[in-house]
């Protein structure tokens, strides 16, 4: 694997012949960073990971530096009330809030539908060259967070997508990884897509070979994502293959940083935020640190 992508490396790659695009992914170090922040149970950690994951597929999708991916699973009586996810210039960061009372009821390996009852997920990609925001809702239907990023992008971006995102265990914490195939049919250079088919004959080929990963092979240490690449698509004429930069756990949370939001509320509120020392006490739900703000 020496020179190939490892852990917290997103690999991007293309099929030119078959006007197919991809992205690969394999979180380590930097997932256990974030899941640590928080004394999650398996469960939680299981769908945090699927969370991070796939925000790390999306947000490589974005071209501009600046740009902003925000996936948000929402529900008003579920038992995850809200997971929200986001990546910028290769920084990811997640959060769920649950009620751990109802989770234990659920036992260990709850479905979607039990964690998040009738939930939808948003999907939002803030574009920083142009100020423009897109945005997406699409209900929290099948078995997996990644199940609703396939409908997200068929309703709300009409690209055949296929994703597939497995979770493990190493021997320094969990491991996730997933694999992101799209057709761009007379698009892919920037052209006007001319037609969008989900049973087109290229997509059809790209999704049956996509579909053929194992879970396994997405968290497996010794298999670099260039080598799973080749496995998947080494009879293609050509594949292009392109690793991109490190990614890390990207908390914005500072001082300044919130002395600047609470600077924007009016006075009085400010005053019933403050305790007894005449501080406002700011909790950051992304990496649990506590923040004291004289403002």
């Amino acid at each position: 694997m020496a020179g190939e992508t490892g852990y917290d490396r997103v690999l991007r790659f293309s099929i030119p012949g078959r006007n197919a695009r991809g992205r690969s992914v394999r979180l380590g170090p930097v997932l256990d960073t974030i899941l640590t922040a928080h004394d999650y149970p398996p469960p939680i950690r299981r769908l945090l990971a699927e969370a991070l994951v796939l925000t790390a597929l999306l947000g490589t999708l974005l071209k501009d530096e600046g740009s902003q991916l925000t996936m948000q699973a929402q529900t008003q009586a579920g038992v995850v009330d809200l997971l929200v996810c986001d990546y910028r210039d290769g920084e990811l960061r997640g959060y769920v809030r649950h009620d751990a009372e109802r989770l234990a009821m659920l036992g260990r390996d709850p479905s979607l539908h039990a964690l998040f009852g009738q939930g939808y997920l948003a999907v939002t990609f803030d574009l920083a060259a142009t100020g423009q925001r897109y945005q997406g809702i699409v209900p929290l239907e099948g078995s997996s967070l990644a199940e609703a990023c396939e409908s997200y992008f068929a309703q709300s971006e009409q690209v055949p997508t296929l994703i597939r995102v497995g979770i493990g265990d190493g021997s320094a914490g969990c491991i996730a990884g997933g694999i992101l195939v799209q057709h761009l049919a007379e698009g892919e250079a920037g052209r006007e897509r001319l037609h969008v088919r989900m049973d087109h004959p290229e997509w059809e080929h790209v999704a049956i070979l996509a579909g053929s990963t194992r879970l396994e092979e997405l968290v497996d240490p010794d298999l670099s994502q260039e080598a799973l690449i080749w496995r998947l698509f080494h009879d293609e004429p050509e594949v292009r293959v392109e690793p991109g930069g490190m990614l890390k756990r990207g908390c914005r949370c500072t001082i300044e940083h919130y002395q600047a939001v609470l600077a924007k509320f009016p006075e009085a509120d400010r005053i019933e935020m403050r305790d007894e020392q005449g501080l406002i006490m700011v909790d950051c739900a992304f990496c649990s640190k506590l923040f004291q703000i004289d403002i």
